[in-house]
């Protein structure tokens, strides 16, 4: 089951996700404001980012976002699907983050997006579970930039 752009479905519990279940967010491009924003918001000054003489020389040929950069911007993409496609409403805290790879470098006027797939529902206890998901973020080519699982610590549907 696929949801691409705008997701008016709105997901409430751990119940309601199923294995296997995507979306699509919309897309984003990164510009060099970006990057000087991430860069004096963080301190991370890097040339490889910051300098274009030395970046040319560089495997890259040019300048490119910052790693996390991306896997900031790209992961809240998922957000702009609705305040609770991704995330229900249950909602109780990001549990972790693994596997994180940086496979492909962003750079300046890439465009990308972030395809998420459900790929585990486990019960903690009878109130929370916690929903592991794969996310790729892809480029406007769509070759992958980064790849991450997620996992969201949610609430359970109330016994009745």
């Amino acid at each position: 089951m696929k949801r691409k752009g705008f997701n008016q479905l709105e997901k409430l519990y751990f119940e309601d996700y199923e294995i296997g279940e995507t979306f699509v967010s919309p897309a984003r491009t990164i510009t060099e404001t970006d990057i000087v924003l991430f860069s004096a918001f963080t301190g991370d000054w890097h040339p490889l980012h910051t300098d274009a003489i030395y970046a040319e020389k560089t495997q890259f040929k040019g300048r490119i976002a910052h790693g996390m950069l991306g896997l900031v911007v790209g992961s809240a993409l998922t957000t702009r699907l609705g305040p609770y496609a991704v995330l229900p409403k249950s909602f109780i805290a990001f549990y972790g983050m693994d596997s994180v790879r940086f496979t492909a470098p962003v750079k300046i006027g890439d465009t990308i997006h972030c395809e998420v797939k459900v790929t585990e529902l486990l019960v903690k206890d009878e109130t929370r579970g916690v929903i592991g998901n794969e996310n790729i973020i892809k480029n406007q080519r769509g070759e992958p930039v980064i790849v991450f699982v997620a996992k969201i610590l949610v609430g359970r549907k109330p016994k009745v």
